[in-house]
């Protein structure tokens, strides 16, 4: 599903208008009424409930009174405070605010100085609370008298539904800088807003829904570059069935070259993780010394020993035996448990200029380029690199404050600086690529911030690439999967308690939910 941003919405409602000319008040009018359904779906029957409906002097506003008159004539007893002054109201939302007033019912205002008592009252009798006061057009932070509507609101202990997006929730970021409303349901209008999908913005929206109000899918339905919610449909839907005469090496070779003394783990957890997402043959290239261990832990990966430096990392000498490895690879897994060693970071620099296979470049591998993401620029391979926020925040010489206030306009910078498709991972992963196509995920949980959880996902793209899918779809696919298996696991043992290797058991079952809703979608295949 396409992701928006607040200008690119408001393109296509103007479009929307001008070139097919569905009236303005004929969207209003469907958004409302979708805010109404939602908040009639939630409650059942609405005869007798009560609802407060707070509104602002926009198009947001006036969608909550079209909200108000479908609930109030559904026989909800409905109570409308308007944060504004009735002049205020222009255009659409003067046309249904003078509509609310005909019928007859009265409006409350949140302007005087008793009107946040009188809010408090409603509250304390209310079944529902719908959100319109702020729409996709809000940008920093609210002022304090709203701001303490908003806590008020927040405080209620009420369903909360909120309008397009929570008012206080930047549309474009996700971010919140002051008083949010915190929504159970967010009922968003013809795309989600990127916002939406992003954390906090995700949390604070609570369920969402995206409500068809009648803009034609000539403008919603563009292909190409575009930001995309990663989504099961999705990724499902990149995903081929297996052909019934396939062999081993039908589903590629995977070599992952990384570990070093006290950190073999990392390795190995990506070598199993790209066999368990279905690479056809794995090996894990090591320190020498640490061959025999990791070949005793692993007994479906082939292994190698590699030239060492005296403190157990890989040499600079190891080269020439990871070329020669190489030669029968179909991607290279570079970085998990690899160490920061000088000799080890040239090893890394090397390969990274040298490699023409696709090379997926995690942990200790990126920081072997902190402060000179540049570089990435020259090497000839086709590049995938996983930096967590802190490693985005080396690469690019950033704090990590500043590549979490926008993730997804810094993973879109860095991927057509690098050229290469970028994974900036963390709550709700984006992945993006040169040309600007980005996805941004939506499974996982924070469960899933434990040691080992990005080498998974590094064994797990990689495994996906050596199968023959291109960079982005490979990543993006790994990245539902990867989350989707700590959702899984997490259903099982709890978020508390769960570690790397929970995921790589239940990387089988995210995968063959996949499998089953792209055969119920696309029908069985074969003679029939």
């Amino acid at each position: 599903m396409r992701l928006v941003s607040a200008q690119e919405m408001r393109e296509i409602d103007r479009r929307t208008i001008e070139e097919y000319g569905i009236p303005g008040l004929l969207l209003m009018e469907n958004a409302g009424r979708s805010v109404a359904w939602a908040v009639m779906e939630k409650l059942g029957r609405v005869a007798g409930k009560r609802v407060v409906i707070l509104c602002g002097k926009g198009n947001n506003g006036g969608d909550g009174l079209v909200a108000a008159r479908h609930l109030l004539q559904q026989g909800a007893v409905t109570k409308v405070f308007l944060a504004c002054e009735p002049a205020d109201f222009s255009g659409d939302a003067r046309v249904n605010y003078e509509i609310y007033e005909r019928l007859g019912q009265q409006l409350f205002s949140l302007v005087n100085s008793n009107g946040l008592h009188l809010l408090k009252l409603a509250l304390m009798q209310s079944d529902a609370v719908v959100d319109a006061l702020y729409g996709t057009g809000f940008r920093g932070r609210m002022a304090d008298r709203l701001g303490k509507i908003v806590e008020t609101v927040n405080a209620a202990g009420k369903l909360v539904v909120a309008v397009d997006v929570p008012s206080g929730l930047e549309a474009d970021t996700g971010r919140v800088n002051g008083p949010c409303i915190r929504a159970d349901l967010t009922v968003t209008f013809g795309l989600p807003k990127l916002g939406l999908a992003l954390e906090p913005g995700a949390v604070y929206a609570g369920e969402l829904i995206v409500a068809d109000i009648s803009l034609p899918r000539a403008l919603t339905d563009i292909s190409g570059p575009g930001r995309y919610l990663l989504t099961k449909e999705l990724a499902a839907s990149w995903i081929s069935p297996r052909p019934a005469a396939a062999h081993k090496g039908s589903f590629g070779r995977v070599l992952v070259v990384g570990g070093s003394r006290g950190m073999l783990g990392a390795a190995c957890l990506a070598a199993s993780a790209a066999l368990r997402a279905g690479a056809g043959l794995v090996t894990l290239a090591v320190p020498r010394s640490l061959q025999d261990t990791a070949a005793a832990k692993l007994t479906e990966v082939m292994t190698g020993g590699l030239q060492e430096t005296p403190e157990g990392a890989l040499s600079k000498a190891a080269y020439p035996e990871v070329m020669d490895l190489l030669a029968q690879s179909t991607v290279l897994a570079l970085g998990p448990g690899i160490s920061q060693h000088p000799e080890t970071v040239a090893l890394v620099r090397d390969l990274v200029s040298a490699v023409e296979i696709p090379v997926v470049l995690d942990a200790d591998g990126l920081n072997a380029f902190t402060g000179e993401g540049e570089l990435f620029s020259g090497r000839k391979s086709p590049l995938i690199v996983t930096p967590h926020p802190g490693e985005m925040a080396r690469l690019l010489n950033e704090s990590v404050a500043a590549v979490q206030s926008d993730r997804v306009r810094v993973a879109e910078r860095a991927a057509r600086e690098w050229g290469s498709v970028v994974v900036l991972k963390g709550a709700r992963t984006i992945v993006t690529t040169p040309d600007g196509t980005t996805a941004v995920n939506s499974t996982g949980n924070p469960g899933m911030a434990t040691g080992g959880s990005g080498d998974v996902l590094t064994g797990v793209i990689a495994a996906l690439v050596a199968q023959g899918y291109d960079l982005f779809r490979a990543a993006a696919a790994a990245v539902y999967i990867h989350g989707r298996a700590g959702d899984i696991a997490a259903g099982g043992k709890g978020q508390m308690g769960l570690v790397a290797g929970d995921l790589i058991e239940s990387l089988p079952a995210a995968c063959k939910e996949l499998e089953e809703f792209r055969e119920v979608v696309s029908g069985p295949s074969g003679l029939g």
